[in-house]
């Protein structure tokens, strides 16, 4: 029996390292599957599992498979709407550190809507988030102070924001030392510079890269599976798939406030223990809205996840 972290999942197939950074592919043993793990993948990128080996049959005595037997309860995890199943879940990552979102005001355009709904996700199974805004190499002067104010809106809050670009290496260093030792899960958009921020990060990765679609200015698939990858400083960085069904699952309304963490700052302030801050009097959170100190489009984020009438809220 040996002990493993997984490296990449491939759906079928599980590429799991072992403590000796051997690397071993894996399928999930068979009643393993139906123990009332409700996600579409039982095993994600990121899992500590138990694991054992034997020779493949037939094969030379050094090439062996692997069963994956056991795995270790998760600290956290990342999920998404399932691409097949729209009312399953589709676990993206596990045992985070550190969740990086890479986001682009253009080239495509990242709304702050599914920026918030990330966030919201994130906090919910609390990782911590770092904003990557990349590609500043393109802006114009508008698309700069865009830029300023959503790294305002953001870092007034408490998150951290770093302004990327791999052309002229704006913040590279930055978002260097803040991958460091840490297992860090790479999301956003199709398109928004993730794998090549990645091939700079850890070189000689090579990840493969593609324009985006001029006419709909949206990124084409590069990235067809989560994969785990050892970082020379230290740490893992795993790249995800695009994502453009990110959201929240089984979230009641009375809980949405506690993931915006100013919303659940001035919630205490209201005067009702139970406000939603949709109509009812003495809101405090309504009223510092009026007042600017809560941003316009976070409310607005809240607000549409609040009126939602899914338990799942994809993030469009």
């Amino acid at each position: 029996m040996k002990n493993g972290l997984v490296i990449k999942s491939t759906g079928s197939w599980y590429e799991v390292e072992d403590e000796n950074g051997d690397c071993f592919e894996c399928r999930i043993k068979g009643s393993f599957r139906i123990k009332g793990i409700k996600s579409t993948n039982p095993v994600a990128v990121g899992d500590r599992v138990k694991f054992t080996v034997q020779q493949v049959s037939g094969k030379k005595e050094s090439e062996t498979t692997g069963t994956i037997v056991d795995i270790s309860e998760r600290k956290n995890y990342i999920i998404r709407k399932s691409p097949n199943l729209s009312k399953q879940s589709h676990i993206i990552a596990a045992n985070i550190d550190q969740a990086i979102l890479v986001a682009t005001i253009d080239y495509p355009v990242t709304t702050t809507t599914f920026i918030d709904r990330y966030l919201a996700s994130a906090e919910a199974y609390r990782i911590p988030v770092l904003i990557v805004l990349n590609k500043t190499d393109r802006y114009n002067q508008a698309q700069k102070t865009e830029l300023e104010n959503i790294v305002n809106i953001y870092e007034t809050i408490g998150y951290k924001c770093v302004l990327t670009s791999a052309v002229t290496g704006e913040g590279l260093v930055m978002l260097n030392e803040a991958v460091r030792n840490k297992i860090n899960v790479l999301s956003g958009h199709s398109g928004v510079g993730k794998s090549t921020l990645l091939n700079v990060l850890q070189p000689g990765l090579n990840l493969k890269t593609d324009n985006i679609s001029d006419f709909h200015k949206t990124g084409k698939h590069t990235t067809t599976y989560s994969s785990l990858f050892k970082l020379n400083i230290g740490g893992y960085v795993i790249d995800t798939p695009g994502i453009k069904g990110f959201g929240m699952l089984e979230m009641e309304p009375w809980e949405i406030s506690h993931y915006f963490p100013e919303i659940f700052k001035y919630a205490q302030k209201c005067r009702y223990n139970n406000c939603l801050h949709v109509n009812e009097p003495g809101c405090a959170v309504k009223t510092a809205v009026e007042a600017g100190e809560i941003a316009g489009s976070r409310f607005a984020s809240y607000s549409g996840l609040l009126k939602s009438d899914s338990k799942y809220r994809p993030a469009y």
